[in-house]
């Protein structure tokens, strides 16, 4: 199968359609995630349907100051990519493709929810993303779109808009994709210096951390549910020897349901070591948050939650996250 490498909308709609279109939306600078998005649509799409990577780097979501002009463009080898993973098709429009007549006066606003975190840290770039994406969902017209889980505020806004809007396209999120050492795959990693790297790796080590807290203080919280604190119960484990182990989940569960508080603690930790290597991390933020809204979780609460970070090291600015459930108190 050779990939078509298309530049404008009416070349994409020109194209005869069978079965499902599957869009993976990119950037470019392609790497092993992107290829992982392109061969999960390729499974979604089925063989009589068609999968299009989009490759645009959008100003609109670029701040003052960020790396719009150094943003690697790599658009021969990222059609190689593309079609080794199975795409279809490249649609890689120019500027005046996507925004004729210069940026666009009306555009997607992100609400309060793109505010937050790297909203914040970001200012407008929330907004900028929202409205190319509305774009491209225009100019492809899928009936699927594939997006990753490390960006995992975006896929929420995306996953809202969509929603909120109605549009009538499925969301799907892929799980992130790492390096053998744990750090998520982005194209920013190419501008790490090997030293860079080391101090890097301190984003998926806190992120890990955080979660076998998370998974210690859920097999207590079980622990607990499995041993009722009855005077029986306990004058029965007692013969064994568990009653003093019984005591304890209890107490602990108690004292900490759910435990976002401990999870925080735990990555917190390795952040503020790295904040001493050299070259050192400088954290942006640490967060755990409700992905509906992307608020911060409270100590009590029970659900899906996301464990994300973002940080600097040396010109390069990384962000990642993981997916964690905290389970209902018992």
């Amino acid at each position: 199968m050779t990939t078509a490498l298309l530049r404008t909308a009416d070349e994409l709609h020109a194209r005869a359609r069978a079965g499902r279109r599957a869009v993976v939306m990119t950037m470019g600078a392609l790497h092993e995630g992107h290829a992982t998005l392109i061969r999960t649509a390729r499974e979604i799409a089925g063989d009589q349907g068609e999968v299009v990577v989009t490759v645009f780097v959008n100003p609109l979501q670029f701040g003052k100051g960020e790396d719009l002009d150094r943003y690697p463009r790599t658009l021969d080898a990222d059609v190689k990519i593309a079609e080794q993973a199975g795409a279809d098709v490249v649609f890689a429009p120019s500027v005046d493709e996507v925004y004729p007549g210069g940026e666009p006066q009306v555009r997607v606003d992100a609400g309060p929810m793109g505010e937050r975190l790297e909203g914040a840290m970001r200012p407008g770039h929330f907004d900028g993303m929202l409205t190319v994406v509305a774009k491209l969902l225009h100019l492809t017209r899928p009936d699927v779109a594939l997006y990753g889980q490390k960006d995992a505020q975006q896929l929420a806004l995306i996953r809202r808009m969509v929603r909120d809007l109605n549009f009538g396209v499925e969301i799907v999120g892929v799980p992130t994709v790492r390096e053998e050492d744990g750090l998520a795959l982005s194209s920013r990693n190419r501008y790490l210096s090997p030293a860079e790297r080391r101090t890097a790796l301190a984003l998926s080590r806190a992120l890990f951390a955080g979660r076998d807290r998370h998974a210690a203080q859920e097999a207590l919280r079980a622990r607990a549910r499995e041993v009722p604190a009855t005077r029986a119960r306990a004058e029965a484990l007692s013969a064994i020897g568990e009653s003093r182990a019984a005591a304890d989940a209890h107490a602990v569960a108690k004292a900490v349901p759910g435990g976002p508080a401990g999870v925080r603690a735990a990555a917190r930790l390795v952040l503020d070591e790295a904040a001493r290597l050299q070259p050192p991390l400088v954290l942006d933020y640490l967060a755990l948050v409700d992905p509906s809204d992307f608020t911060e979780v409270a100590d009590d609460f029970t659900g899906e939650a996301v464990l994300a970070v973002a940080a600097r090291v040396g010109t390069t600015r990384l962000i990642d996250n993981i997916p964690l459930t905290f389970g209902a108190a018992s």
